[in-house]
């Protein structure tokens, strides 16, 4: 029905009850501005009357849109629910028309009546429902991934080089100053707060040693692996999130190329390759900060270097680099898998992003946590 400035606002008018049958009048314009008053007063005079035959007069309305149909369908809903009817009288034929096409056959159907909100148990077997599936995601695509990293051992010339590279730059190089920076600050921080404690026992000369082999061993890797987690892996699913979206990996599908093969192993090897060499650096600034504190209470350069090689070893070097090995996969890994499970819609993107951090920092502790337990049986 065409809107005029004309047509008066809703109103309603409850006759009463007579010959058993309720008598309700509608009249100006039912619409979603309108409707809102009307509402509550209909329903509230329909739950209230006893009789079970309800009559709805709309010769008074000029306009009704779809909030003026759910409405009537609302209002037959509850005469439905207490065994009655709803007859409208007085419709405009065109209205009459319209309320007809969107009449209900079953008003009392299941499907009409609002979901209750989900209780404690549903949530909790959602929730792991949910991380079910994501283990479900990650075993498969590592099967996957698996097979398609010995594709490319053993196909190295099929790797496109350039897209490596270029990524490798963004990866490595340009992470490099934030992970200096953090090394340094870390190993700074640590030295200070050794320092004090060790003085009260006259054991300042051990804050090398300790300095040394935490960042070298654990500190170095770790950070470097959140670094990347934050700044690459969310960078890798943003992309590959992206292109999901806008159906350019549905393309390369059609192309007959595998996303795998084209997104995700340059990413993945780009993380591999650069995630050790970055992890060095950040040691060498981490470890060389800790000797700001030594210089302060008179320790030579020389005996500096000297306490940290002597206390770290060749197999804490290597360890702490296989871990970053290992880290920099299941960073890149994750990002690409987030990538690649993107959903459609405005925040999919986003949310793929947030899931592929969430889960590159959790599943880096993990990861920790194993190499932790192996060496400490190892005896390294």
């Amino acid at each position: 029905m065409k809107q005029t400035d004309e047509e008066p606002l809703a109103e309603l008018t409850v006759a009463g009850e007579a010959d058993g049958a309720l008598s309700i009048a509608l009249a100006g314009r039912l619409d979603r501005a309108t409707v809102v008053d009307v509402w509550p007063k209909a329903v509230d005079a329909l739950r209230k009357a006893s009789a079970k035959r309800v009559v709805i007069d709309a010769s008074g309305v000029g306009y009704c849109d779809g909030s003026g149909l759910g409405l009537f369908a609302e209002l037959r809903r509850i005469a439905a629910q207490r065994g009655g009817q709803t007859e409208i009288v007085g419709l405009a034929p065109d209205l009459q028309r319209l309320v007809g096409i969107s009449e209900l056959s079953d008003p009392t159907a299941e499907e009409l009546t609002p979901v209750p909100p989900p209780g404690l148990v549903t949530n909790v077997g959602r929730a792991v429902a949910e991380i079910l599936a994501d283990m479900k995601d990650i075993v498969t695509f590592t099967g996957e991934l698996t097979v398609v990293l010995f594709w490319a051992i053993t196909h190295p010339h099929r790797i496109r080089g350039r897209e490596l590279w270029a990524i490798c730059e963004k990866v490595g190089v340009n992470a490099l100053p934030v992970v200096c920076l953090l090394g340094a600050m870390v190993g700074l921080i640590m030295a200070f707060q050794t320092a004090v404690p060790l003085q009260r026992y006259g054991a300042v000369s051990v804050m090398p040693s300790i300095v040394g082999i935490s960042m070298i061993r654990e500190l170095s890797p770790l950070i470097t692996a959140i670094i990347l987690a934050g700044r690459s892996g969310s960078a890798f699913a943003a992309e590959i999130g992206t292109m999901r979206v806008t159906q350019e990996i549905d393309a390369l599908q059609t192309f007959g190329l595998d996303p795998v093969k084209f997104l995700a192993i340059p990413r993945v090897l780009a993380g591999v390759l650069m995630a050790p060499l970055l992890t060095m650096f950040n040691m060498v600034l981490g470890v060389s900060a800790g000797y700001v504190v030594m210089a302060n209470y008179g320790y030579s350069v020389r005996f500096y270097v000297n306490a940290v090689i002597n206390s770290v070893t060749y197999v804490d070097l290597l360890g702490g680099i296989a871990k970053t090995l290992v880290l920099g996969l299941v960073i890149a890994a994750i990002g690409c898998l987030r990538g690649l499970r993107t959903e459609k819609g405005p925040s999919a993107v986003g949310d793929s992003t947030t899931k592929a951090v969430v889960a590159g920092i959790v599943l880096i502790v993990i990861a920790d946590m194993i190499f932790g337990v192996v060496y400490f049986y190892l005896g390294i």
